[in-house]
């Protein structure tokens, strides 16, 4: 299982930043697509391939994952920053990202750019668990 991953994906996302003490609420994503490609489920995880679309000027909003998240940039650049308001990363076509379940601080992806941001991701979740569960906007 984890070689066909590893195949089948060139690497991992991982989107992660630190919330605030203080009250906020979450941010909703806008001009962001998801299709499910396939998933299966072994015991207790539940595996997930997902072609995601950032159009330009799109955000996923604040957010993280409870499993593990690996992602593979197919077209775009994607920008991603962390709730610890400065870190910043840029990924490029061609280049992967991870993200692991016991990282504490919550992310955001965006698209800056003219082109969209085509990413494949790999979600290895909890059996059962949404893939992803909003999170406060740190005010960055």
């Amino acid at each position: 299982m984890r070689g066909l991953i590893r195949v089948g994906l060139a690497g991992v996302v991982v989107f992660g930043a630190v919330m605030t003490a203080s009250p906020a609420h979450a941010t909703p994503g806008h001009g962001v697509t998801a299709e499910v490609v396939w998933q299966w489920t072994v015991k207790d995880t539940d595996y997930v391939l997902r072609e995601i679309t950032i159009r330009p000027g799109g955000t996923t909003g604040w957010h993280r994952h409870p499993g593990l998240v690996f992602a593979n940039v197919r077209a775009g650049t994607l920008t991603h920053r962390m709730s610890d308001c400065a870190t910043v990363r840029r990924y490029r076509t061609g280049e992967s990202l991870m993200e692991a379940p016991e990282e504490p601080r919550a992310h955001l992806g965006e698209n800056r750019g003219s082109e969209p941001v085509v990413l494949d991701v790999v979600y290895a979740s909890p059996k059962g668990v949404p893939l992803s569960a909003d999170a406060p906007d740190p005010g960055c």
